[in-house]
């Protein structure tokens, strides 16, 4: 009797077993600095601090469509839905490791029939009992280690969700900010399509006065018609960024809160601090989904490794059964019975050995899968910061082209009035004047861009509170 005890305690630290292999973080495949050179910012060496939602997009009315988008944005509510399924089903993989225990209970009543014409007695019988079925002692770590992988596949789906939470910020930041240029591009081809129709009905007038020829008639309606097509085009763009930004918001918006202008938006979306450790990136949820996943295959191993070995199940019963419910519960009426059972396959034709081949090989898988998605965060990182260091010259660039169209435009103009240049060089200089103003909306809007893309490549803040 007293060695009761003692196997229960045995068969206690036996299920603690794990034959899983040790998870040891792999080394991140990528330097431990950002590229340096003429393409790249200098980067400070402090450790990169968090990238708060609120200091990088500091403009209330993006912020409250990202609240609005954080809360109705249909793939996030299909994230958050699967991180829920993922979490439920840690829960089902580890109710294997516990007992399931079962109670019935039934009654009978058996009339005892006639005997001589007077009614004989009934028979009572009254039964309750519990018990536990095919209950498996935990010996070799499979039913711990399945439910360690489940628990590491439910934090990749919240990872995974993270994902799409940081992209709706983003993808809503960038939305925002494209209204701004496209709406910018739409003012400056009205204001094209409005000089070009003046252009026209003066260069008409001069044509009927014989001062003109046709052809300067027929270059100033080419003029007019490009603009014209391009006002259309912008139309249809100003449109078309406000259907995404009501796509990922999730439903109607107020207009208000759609940008005044592109110098707004520029000054509203800060430029994220960098840092120099690349090590950074392993709070990307991404490469943190990769690693779960990667933690996950591991534990998988030590599932197949405990196939290889036999498997113990208890089953036990008790209860009271009693003819009369008086006398249900006294106790000789209480029964109990115990049992167990050992399985073990002799051949299988390696079946056993080969799923723990097969869980190494998607072990194997899941460590270059997490190795290339640091890589790959390492590259948009490192093209975001190339992008960001050659910006300003490209800003200064394009400022000094439109000052030099624009006064270059005025200048042909006054010589064309005066008769000293030709009508062909006058649309000339018109022709570099839209098509500068149109590069410097673009370069800025590039530069605004880039500042959302290191939001996005350096994975944000990654937590629920941005």
């Amino acid at each position: 009797m007293k060695r009761a005890p003692l196997v229960a305690a045995a068969t206690l630290m036996l299920g603690a077993c794990s034959l899983a292999p040790t998870y040891v973080r792999p080394e991140p495949p990528v330097p431990g600095d950002w590229p340096t050179g003429d393409a790249y910012l200098a980067e400070s060496e402090a450790a990169l601090p968090p990238l708060v939602l609120a200091e990088l997009f500091r403009d209330p009315r993006l912020q409250s469509l990202i609240e609005q988008a954080l809360t109705n944005n249909r793939d996030l509510r299909v994230a958050y839905a699967n991180v829920a399924a993922a979490r439920a089903q840690v829960r089902v993989t580890r109710s294997a490791q516990f007992p399931a225990i079962g109670v019935s209970g039934s009654a009978d009543y058996v009339d005892g029939g006639l005997s001589g014409g007077i009614a004989g007695g009934g028979r009572e019988s009254y039964a309750l009992q519990a018990g536990v079925s095919g209950f498996e002692i935990d010996l070799f770590g499979r039913l711990a280690n399945a439910t360690a992988a489940q628990r590491e596949r439910a934090l990749a789906s919240e990872a995974a969700a993270r994902t799409v939470r940081l992209s709706l910020i983003a993808d809503l930041a960038e939305a925002w900010a494209n209204h701004a240029a496209d709406r910018e591009l739409l003012a400056i081809a009205q204001e094209t399509a409005d000089n070009a129709r003046r252009s026209v009905t003066l260069t008409r007038a001069r044509l009927e006065g014989g001062v003109a020829p046709r052809t300067d008639l027929r270059q100033a309606e080419q003029v007019l018609a490009t603009a014209e097509g391009d006002l259309a085009l912008q139309t249809a763009a100003v449109a078309q960024d406000e259907n995404l930004i009501r796509l990922l918001v999730g439903g109607a918006y107020d207009p208000a809160l759609l940008p005044s202008s592109l110098t707004d938006v520029a000054a509203s979306i800060a430029a994220p601090p960098a840092g120099t450790r690349s090590e950074v990136l392993l709070r990307r949820p991404d490469v943190a989904q990769a690693e779960y996943l990667l933690r996950a295959a591991n534990a998988d191993i030590g599932v197949a490794r405990a196939r290889l070995f036999p498997s113990i199940s208890l089953t036990g019963l008790f209860g009271f059964a009693s003819d009369a419910l008086s006398s249900l519960f006294d106790g000789d009426a209480f029964r109990w019975s115990a049992g167990g059972d050992v399985g073990l396959s002799i051949f299988d034709a390696g079946g056993r050995r080969a799923g723990v081949a097969v869980s190494e090989a998607q072990r194997d898988a899941a460590l270059a899968a997490y190795e290339g998605a640091i890589q790959s965060a390492f590259r948009e990182v490192s093209d975001a910061l190339a992008d960001r260091g050659t910006l300003a010259e490209r800003q200064r660039a394009a400022r000094a082209n439109r000052e030099a169209a624009a006064d270059t435009a005025g200048l042909v103009e006054a010589r064309y009035r005066g008769g000293i240049d030709s009508f062909l060089s006058s649309l000339d200089a018109q022709r570099s004047l839209y098509a500068a103003r149109r590069g410097e909306i673009a370069v800025e809007l590039a530069a605004i861009r880039n500042r959302i893309t290191l939001y996005r490549a350096l994975g944000g803040d990654g937590g629920a509170g941005d």
